[in-house]
């Protein structure tokens, strides 16, 4: 069974998934509001594809529309956004862990070239491996 927070959190996700609305999303950020067709200009896509991307901005609650007139603008809503940000915390320790064990690795590999022996060339020794078992073979 699927929960509510479930769906919209999976909204939040799809939407943000395509670089496109991404790009919308950024250009909005740093204004109060803008109308379709100046949100829509630096792209080289078709209005209707940019009214698509917004439209499942919208499903998302990821941005609003408001008409005055003839004139449709689109604000940035972010609040969805931090919903997301709070379900991506839970597992920030998995990548942070990785990213700390990667970052002891690289640290401590200096130390280890300087006091290990000079390789020997892969000719004159058959025990010379290369790094990574899928990594191509030198001639």
């Amino acid at each position: 069974m699927v929960k509510y927070q479930d769906a919209a959190l999976n909204d939040i996700f799809s939407a943000l998934a395509d670089p496109t609305r991404r790009a919308l999303l950024a250009r909005l950020e740093g204004e109060d509001a803008l109308s379709i067709s100046a949100l829509a200009q630096p792209f080289e896509v078709s209005l209707p594809a940019v009214m698509k991307h917004l439209n499942v901005l919208s499903d998302a609650g990821l941005i609003t529309r408001e008409k005055t007139g003839r004139t449709v603008s689109i604000r940035l809503q972010a609040e969805p956004m931090s919903h997301a940000m709070q379900w991506l915390s839970r597992y920030e320790h998995f990548w942070t862990e990785s990213l700390n064990r990667l970052a002891a690795f690289v640290e401590a590999a200096p130390d280890a070239e300087t006091t290990a022996e000079p390789a020997q060339s892969s000719k004159s020794s058959k025990s010379a491996k290369s790094p990574h078992p899928n990594a191509p073979k030198a001639p």
